[in-house]
């Protein structure tokens, strides 16, 4: 994601990104590293680009503190989009703007339908829920410029949750590709 963002923060100036995630990932360092997984969306915003957050469900006290100050940072907690989908959904829309780029950390997914993580946390989202909101942002007035997907941590015998993380990534091909037919 880092990479990806620091490339595209250099070509856009106006960038936002989306990110799914059960983590805040706002720490400065982690394990003495700022490269660290837990420390991507601190980066995001080192950057200079706005960082919209969707899943998040654990968090630290250092993270806390950064949010409390953060001006382009948007939290939307798990339990938020359980609670009311629709306003929630319509809240990161409206939080869009520009060109966006998409990062899907798959442990957004609830650990029972997408185990296949290096860090799971109970009371994630579920596949519907990632689904509307990704809709709704493909119909947005915004540039997806680009995407990943990251953590997938496939376990042997078990094939269920790389075939979540394929069609997660063909669906969003698909709305990708259908957006840009239709300009």
């Amino acid at each position: 994601t880092c990479g990806a963002v620091s490339a595209l923060k250099k070509k856009y100036e106006d960038l936002t990104v989306l990110q799914f995630d059960a983590h805040a990932d706002l720490r400065d360092t982690y394990l003495g590293t700022p490269w660290n997984h837990a420390c991507v969306g601190r980066r995001v915003v080192d950057f200079g680009a706005k960082l919209v957050q969707v899943g998040v469900r654990s968090i630290s006290e250092e993270e806390d503190r950064f949010l409390r100050r953060a001006e382009n940072v948007k939290t939307f907690y798990a339990s938020e989009v359980r609670d009311n989908l629709a306003d929630v959904t319509r809240g990161i829309v409206s939080n869009l703007t520009g060109n966006v780029y998409i990062s899907i950390d798959l442990d957004v997914f609830d650990p029972g339908i997408m185990p296949a993580v290096g860090t799971p946390e109970p009371g994630g989202l579920d596949w519907f829920e990632v689904i509307d909101i990704l809709r709704d942002v493909m119909r947005a007035n915004c540039n997806i410029v680009g995407f990943d997907i990251m953590e997938l941590s496939p376990i042997p015998g078990m094939v269920a949750p790389d075939f979540l993380a394929a069609k997660l990534c063909y669906r969003i091909m698909g709305w990708i590709l259908a957006r840009r037919e239709e300009k």
